[in-house]
Protein backbone atom coordinates (compact mmCIF):
# COMPACT_ATOMS: atom_id res chain seq x y z
CA UNK A 1 0.00 0.00 0.00
CA UNK A 2 1.49 3.37 -1.32
CA UNK A 3 -0.03 7.06 -0.63
CA UNK A 4 -0.04 8.41 -4.37
CA UNK A 5 -0.81 11.93 -6.01
CA UNK A 6 -2.18 11.35 -9.53
CA UNK A 7 0.86 13.37 -11.78
CA UNK A 8 0.19 14.95 -14.96
CA UNK A 9 3.29 15.81 -17.29
CA UNK A 10 3.94 19.52 -15.92
CA UNK A 11 4.45 21.03 -19.42
CA UNK A 12 6.54 24.63 -19.07
CA UNK A 13 6.18 24.44 -15.23
CA UNK A 14 9.79 26.71 -13.87
CA UNK A 15 8.45 27.63 -10.73
CA UNK A 16 11.10 24.70 -9.02
CA UNK A 17 12.55 21.84 -10.40
CA UNK A 18 10.39 18.81 -11.41
CA UNK A 19 10.62 15.39 -12.35
CA UNK A 20 10.28 13.98 -15.92
CA UNK A 21 6.79 11.85 -15.81
CA UNK A 22 4.72 9.89 -17.70
CA UNK A 23 1.67 11.76 -19.27
CA UNK A 24 -0.60 10.21 -16.61
CA UNK A 25 0.02 8.14 -13.86
CA UNK A 26 0.73 8.08 -9.44
CA UNK A 27 3.98 8.75 -7.84
CA UNK A 28 4.51 6.59 -5.16
CA UNK A 29 5.48 9.40 -1.82
CA UNK A 30 8.05 8.53 0.75
CA UNK A 31 11.17 9.26 2.07
CA UNK A 32 13.40 8.31 -0.56
CA UNK A 33 12.14 10.93 -3.34
CA UNK A 34 14.80 12.25 -5.12
CA UNK A 35 14.35 16.56 -4.74
CA UNK A 36 13.00 16.66 -8.47
CA UNK A 37 10.44 13.92 -7.49
CA UNK A 38 9.44 15.59 -4.35
CA UNK A 39 8.96 19.24 -6.77
CA UNK A 40 7.04 17.23 -8.87
CA UNK A 41 4.48 15.81 -5.48
CA UNK A 42 4.15 19.80 -4.20
CA UNK A 43 3.53 20.97 -8.21
CA UNK A 44 0.96 18.39 -8.34
CA UNK A 45 -0.64 18.87 -5.00
CA UNK A 46 -0.15 22.73 -5.02
CA UNK A 47 -2.06 22.68 -8.64
CA UNK A 48 -5.22 20.50 -7.50
CA UNK A 49 -5.84 23.57 -5.33
CA UNK A 50 -5.09 26.09 -8.22
CA UNK A 51 -8.10 27.45 -8.62
CA UNK A 52 -9.61 31.39 -9.36
CA UNK A 53 -10.71 32.70 -5.70
CA UNK A 54 -14.47 33.67 -5.69
CA UNK A 55 -16.59 35.36 -2.72
CA UNK A 56 -14.59 36.71 0.13
CA UNK A 57 -11.54 34.73 -0.84
CA UNK A 58 -8.08 36.76 -0.95
CA UNK A 59 -7.55 38.04 -4.44
CA UNK A 60 -4.80 36.29 -6.47
CA UNK A 61 -1.46 38.16 -5.86
CA UNK A 62 0.37 39.22 -9.15
CA UNK A 63 3.88 36.92 -8.41
CA UNK A 64 3.96 33.97 -10.79
CA UNK A 65 4.99 31.50 -7.22
CA UNK A 66 2.24 33.27 -4.89
CA UNK A 67 -0.16 32.90 -7.48
CA UNK A 68 0.67 29.76 -8.02
CA UNK A 69 0.51 28.28 -3.88
CA UNK A 70 -1.80 30.97 -3.54
CA UNK A 71 -4.96 28.27 -3.34
CA UNK A 72 -2.32 25.97 -1.16
CA UNK A 73 -1.89 28.26 1.21
CA UNK A 74 -5.36 30.41 1.52
CA UNK A 75 -8.02 27.56 1.72
CA UNK A 76 -9.18 26.00 4.45
CA UNK A 77 -9.97 22.47 2.83
CA UNK A 78 -7.56 21.63 0.54
CA UNK A 79 -7.64 18.34 -2.39
CA UNK A 80 -4.88 16.38 -3.27
CA UNK A 81 -6.16 13.86 -6.59
CA UNK A 82 -5.13 10.05 -5.73
CA UNK A 83 -5.62 7.82 -2.79
CA UNK A 84 -3.79 5.14 -1.42
CA UNK A 85 -3.05 2.27 -4.07
CA UNK A 86 -2.87 -1.56 -3.10
CA UNK A 87 -0.67 -3.93 -5.41
CA UNK A 88 -0.92 -7.51 -4.97
CA UNK A 89 2.75 -9.18 -5.76
CA UNK A 90 1.59 -12.60 -5.68
CA UNK A 91 -1.07 -11.72 -8.50
CA UNK A 92 -0.04 -8.59 -9.89
CA UNK A 93 -3.59 -7.22 -9.23
CA UNK A 94 -3.44 -3.35 -8.84
CA UNK A 95 -6.07 -1.15 -6.78
CA UNK A 96 -5.85 2.21 -7.75
CA UNK A 97 -7.45 5.13 -6.22
CA UNK A 98 -10.71 6.57 -8.18
CA UNK A 99 -11.98 9.76 -9.54
CA UNK A 100 -14.01 10.24 -5.96
CA UNK A 101 -10.90 9.55 -4.05
CA UNK A 102 -7.75 11.84 -2.80
CA UNK A 103 -4.80 11.52 -0.34
CA UNK A 104 -6.64 14.64 1.87
CA UNK A 105 -8.84 11.54 2.71
CA UNK A 106 -6.46 8.76 3.33
CA UNK A 107 -7.65 7.94 7.10
CA UNK A 108 -10.39 6.61 6.16
CA UNK A 109 -9.04 3.33 5.49
CA UNK A 110 -8.41 3.77 9.35
CA UNK A 111 -12.42 4.06 10.25
CA UNK A 112 -12.57 1.21 7.70
CA UNK A 113 -9.91 -1.01 9.39
CA UNK A 114 -12.19 -0.14 12.60
CA UNK A 115 -15.22 -1.31 11.71
CA UNK A 116 -16.61 -0.29 8.50
CA UNK A 117 -18.28 -2.71 5.90
CA UNK A 118 -18.08 -0.57 2.92
CA UNK A 119 -15.48 2.03 1.57
CA UNK A 120 -15.83 3.11 -2.23
CA UNK A 121 -13.72 5.50 -4.51
CA UNK A 122 -15.14 6.15 -7.80
CA UNK A 123 -18.27 5.99 -10.41
CA UNK A 124 -18.41 4.44 -13.85
CA UNK A 125 -15.94 4.01 -15.16
CA UNK A 126 -13.60 2.97 -12.51
CA UNK A 127 -15.49 1.97 -9.19
CA UNK A 128 -12.56 0.86 -6.57
CA UNK A 129 -14.89 -0.58 -3.51
CA UNK A 130 -12.90 -2.00 -0.50
CA UNK A 131 -15.42 -4.47 1.34
CA UNK A 132 -15.18 -6.31 4.69
CA UNK A 133 -16.18 -9.93 5.25
CA UNK A 134 -15.66 -10.78 9.03
CA UNK A 135 -11.84 -10.63 9.23
CA UNK A 136 -10.90 -10.59 5.49
CA UNK A 137 -11.26 -7.83 3.05
CA UNK A 138 -11.66 -7.84 -0.62
CA UNK A 139 -10.60 -4.58 -2.89
CA UNK A 140 -12.12 -4.88 -6.03
CA UNK A 141 -10.83 -2.61 -8.73
CA UNK A 142 -13.80 -2.00 -10.66
CA UNK A 143 -17.33 -2.83 -8.95
CA UNK A 144 -18.87 -1.80 -12.02
CA UNK A 145 -17.56 -5.46 -13.39
CA UNK A 146 -18.86 -8.46 -12.99
CA UNK A 147 -15.30 -10.53 -13.28
CA UNK A 148 -13.36 -7.19 -12.24
CA UNK A 149 -9.84 -8.44 -10.48
CA UNK A 150 -9.65 -8.34 -6.67
CA UNK A 151 -7.51 -8.34 -3.81
CA UNK A 152 -7.98 -10.04 -1.00
CA UNK A 153 -6.18 -9.85 2.36
CA UNK A 154 -6.67 -10.66 6.34
CA UNK A 155 -7.96 -7.21 7.51
CA UNK A 156 -4.75 -7.60 10.26
CA UNK A 157 -2.59 -7.51 6.85
CA UNK A 158 -4.83 -4.11 5.75
CA UNK A 159 -4.20 -2.71 9.30
CA UNK A 160 -0.73 -2.96 8.98
CA UNK A 161 -0.42 -1.70 5.43
CA UNK A 162 -2.06 1.43 6.57
CA UNK A 163 0.05 1.97 9.17
CA UNK A 164 3.10 2.06 6.93
CA UNK A 165 1.57 4.33 3.99
CA UNK A 166 1.42 6.92 7.21
CA UNK A 167 4.96 6.27 7.67
CA UNK A 168 4.95 6.99 4.36
CA UNK A 169 3.24 10.14 4.38
CA UNK A 170 5.33 11.27 7.40
CA UNK A 171 8.34 10.54 5.71
CA UNK A 172 7.91 12.11 2.81
CA UNK A 173 6.40 15.45 4.67
CA UNK A 174 9.95 15.59 6.41
CA UNK A 175 11.27 15.47 3.43
CA UNK A 176 9.32 18.09 1.69
CA UNK A 177 10.16 20.30 4.71
CA UNK A 178 13.72 20.40 4.05
CA UNK A 179 12.79 20.53 0.46
CA UNK A 180 11.18 23.70 0.82
CA UNK A 181 13.46 25.45 2.63
CA UNK A 182 15.84 24.67 0.25
CA UNK A 183 13.79 25.57 -2.78
CA UNK A 184 10.92 27.61 -1.31
CA UNK A 185 12.84 29.39 1.38
CA UNK A 186 10.30 32.27 1.27
CA UNK A 187 7.42 29.89 1.60
CA UNK A 188 8.87 26.67 3.95
CA UNK A 189 6.36 27.17 6.64
CA UNK A 190 3.36 28.14 5.25
CA UNK A 191 3.79 25.49 2.69
CA UNK A 192 4.86 22.55 4.34
CA UNK A 193 2.11 23.19 7.02
CA UNK A 194 -0.29 23.00 3.74
CA UNK A 195 1.27 19.48 3.41
CA UNK A 196 0.66 18.54 6.51
CA UNK A 197 -2.95 19.39 6.11
CA UNK A 198 -3.27 17.80 3.51
CA UNK A 199 -2.27 14.88 5.00
CA UNK A 200 -3.75 15.22 8.50
CA UNK A 201 -0.19 14.99 9.96
CA UNK A 202 1.56 17.16 12.77
CA UNK A 203 3.81 19.74 11.04
CA UNK A 204 7.43 19.35 10.74
CA UNK A 205 9.96 21.78 12.25
CA UNK A 206 10.96 23.82 9.37
CA UNK A 207 14.99 23.65 9.66
CA UNK A 208 17.18 26.33 10.09
CA UNK A 209 18.60 28.83 7.60
CA UNK A 210 21.46 27.29 5.83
Amino acid sequence: MQPVPEIYRPDGFDLWPVAEVKAFGFLPLSGELSPAEVGTAVMRIASCNDVVPNGDRPPRPADALDSFLHGLLTFDKLFAAGGLRVTDTSTGVTFLPGCCDGLEDWRAWHHFVDGGSLLGFGHDPLSPVAERFGDAVRLTVNADQSDSPVVELPITDLRNLVAGAERDLADFLALATDWASRYLPGHCAPVTAALARVFDLPARAVPPKR
